[in-house]
C-alpha cells in the first residue's frame, strides 16, 4: 500500500475489521491521492473522504463520505471497489448532476461540488458527461476534467483561480496532448496536472513530461500530495 509521509503525519488512523482504515481525527491539511488513470481520492482536513471516478490503482480502503462519477464508462464507474461507506455517504452520478441541461451544485459543508461541462465528439456525449469542480472548506479548489475535449466553460473556469486542475490527454478517447496544453493555459490553474494519459495505463512519465504548461505538476500514480 503506497502512502507518503505527509499522510502519515496528517491522519490518525484506526484499523477496523480486515484491512479497513477510517480517519480517527481531523487532519491538519487536505490530501489528494492520484490512484492512476482518471481516479482520485481526496481526504479533507475534516477527515471526509471523497472518491472521484473510482477504477484504477489502490487506496480504496478509507470509508467513503462522497463518491463522484463523471460518466458511465467502466473505467470511471467502478463504485463496487468502495465497499466501506459512511452511513450518510452520497454517490453522485453524472445523471444526477446534469439534468435537462442543468449542471447542479452540491453544498456539503466540508466541500462544495459543482458539475461542469465535459465531453467530445468521439466517445463522450456532452449532454450526459460531467467534470467536477470541488471547493474545499478553506477555499482550495480541485478541477477534474473527466473525459473531455475543450469545452465552452473552460474560459469561465479560467476566471475562478483554480488551485489544482487535472487534464485528460490520452489522444485516443479524449483530447490529445496539444489540446490538453491549450486547455490548461485557458484554465490557468495554480497547478496543472496531466492524467488519463494512455488507455490501460495507470501513469506514463514520458507522456506526462510532454505536458509543458506553466505551473505543471507531475503526480505519479500512487502518490499522495498535500493540497495547500
Amino acid at each position: 500500500m503506497n502512502r507518503t509521509l505527509s499522510r502519515l503525519l496528517s491522519l490518525s488512523m484506526v484499523i477496523l475489521g480486515i484491512g479497513t482504515a477510517v480517519a480517527e481525527a481531523p487532519a491538519e491539511a487536505h490530501t489528494l491521492l492520484y490512484q492512476g488513470h482518471g481516479s482520485l481520492r481526496i481526504v479533507t482536513r475534516e477527515g471526509k473522504v471523497i472518491y472521484i471516478d473510482p477504477y484504477a490503482g489502490e487506496g480504496y480502503d478509507l470509508t467513503a463520505d462522497l463518491i463522484l462519477v463523471s460518466h458511465a464508462h467502466p473505467d470511471h464507474n467502478a463504485v463496487e471497489l468502495i465497499t466501506h461507506r459512511s452511513d450518510d455517504c452520497q454517490v453522485i452520478y453524472n445523471t444526477d448532476a446534469l439534468v435537462d441541461g442543468v449542471y447542479k451544485t452540491y453544498d456539503l459543508g466540508y466541500a462544495k461540488v459543482e458539475a461542469v461541462q465535459a465531453g467530445n465528439n468521439r466517445n463522450h456525449d456532452i449532454h450526459t458527461c460531467v467534470g467536477w469542480l470541488i471547493t474545499l472548506s478553506d477555499g482550495i479548489t480541485v478541477y477534474a476534467t473527466g473525459d473531455t475535449s475543450t469545452t465552452d466553460q473552460m474560459a469561465e473556469l479560467g476566471e475562478r483561480n483554480i488551485d489544482y486542475a487535472f487534464f485528460v490527454c490520452d489522444g485516443r478517447f479524449n483530447m490529445d496532448m496539444d489540446e490538453a496544453i491549450a486547455c490548461a493555459k485557458l484554465v490557468h490553474a495554480k497547478h496543472s496536472i496531466p492524467y488519463h494519459m494512455a488507455p490501460g495505463a495507470l501513469f506514463d512519465q514520458a507522456r506526462a513530461e510532454l505536458f509543458d504548461v506553466p505551473g505543471r505538476l507531475i503526480v505519479p500514480s500512487g502518490e499522495e500530495i498535500t493540497l495547500e
